[in-house]
């Protein structure tokens, strides 16, 4: 389904993120990324969606070769692989149902989606959404109102309303409590289990991805040093993954990348998805479930 045949990517100071990365990803797993920071986790989730290109080596999901250069075949694309960021990147302004409207966008005309017209069948897809994660009863709220764990869930609704195929997630949890971590992870996998959706999750909580993923692939260094069921994660195996894999100043690098590590972690659903009708970075964050 995802597949990295020696794959590089090089930022343009010249550090590298990924290293001859051979990887593939079968329809239907649930698959956690752990690694310490700047181990590659977020380059290598953010290449499969075109977000950091990639310098060599192919790169493909399902039939399509991923090349961030076509933009008409990238958008294509991200309408079939939805992402989920850390911040939410919800309209806090807005209702929660029109949030998840969003991700609708690819099935409506560019110019109804702009106005927030959608469709009864569009509407209905978004209330099932979010029945799913189970707040379909904030429907009417506004986004900003809700807790944290509650705007992730809203981000996990609308990545549904898409009808994906692949569901990526960048550090989904890192900024919630853990009770609430769980309850957001558990649903992803409620969802990965019902829907047959392939789910590749970046974490930093070993215990995390142990509990919710069918297999685990360890990074450092920009490579790839375990992959493997979740059973196979041993003591030994996780001391080696979990190395100091660089200096402080490489982890700067990355982090400024000439920008474009920056962009890539700024980057919103209009980035994804679409056109929407405001800014995605004006929610405000609670770790409250």
């Amino acid at each position: 389904m995802i597949k990295f045949e020696n794959v590089d990517v090089v930022y343009p100071n010249g550090f590298r993120g990924l290293n001859d990365i051979n990887l593939e990803i079968h329809q239907g797993e649930f698959v956690a990324i752990i690694g310490l920071s700047g181990a590659g986790k977020s380059t290598l989730i953010r290449a499969v969606n075109g977000l950091v290109p990639y310098t060599n080596g192919t790169l493909t999901v399902g039939d399509t070769v991923v090349d961030p250069r076509n933009k008409s075949k990238l958008r294509k694309l991200r309408s079939k692989v939805g992402m989920i960021f850390q911040q939410f990147n919800n309209v806090g302004r807005i209702s929660v149902l029109n949030n998840v409207l969003i991700g609708r966008s690819a099935f409506t005309p560019t110019w109804r989606s702009l106005i927030g017209w959608y469709g009864s069948h569009d509407r209905e897809v978004a209330f099932q959404s979010l029945e799913r994660v189970g707040i379909v009863e904030k429907s009417y709220n506004r986004a900003a109102a809700l807790s944290g764990g509650q705007q992730q869930r809203v981000a996990i609704a609308r990545v549904l309303a898409q009808d994906p195929e692949v569901i990526l997630a960048d550090e989904p949890v890192a900024s919630l409590d853990p009770p609430t971590a769980r309850k957001v992870l558990g649903d992803l996998r409620t969802i990965q289990r019902d829907l047959g959706i392939t789910c590749v999750v970046n974490m930093h909580h070993l215990d995390l991805a142990r509990d919710y993923a069918d297999r685990i692939i360890g990074m450092r260094n920009g490579e790839v040093v375990f992959d493997g069921a979740t059973q196979d994660a041993t003591e030994d195996v996780i001391a080696d993954v979990y190395q100091r894999p660089r200096s402080a100043d490489d982890a700067t690098q990355v982090q400024g990348g000439a920008g474009l590590r920056e962009d890539a972690e700024n980057a919103t659903e209009a980035d994804l998805n679409g056109p929407v009708t405001g800014s995605g970075n004006d929610s405000e964050r609670k770790d409250i479930a």
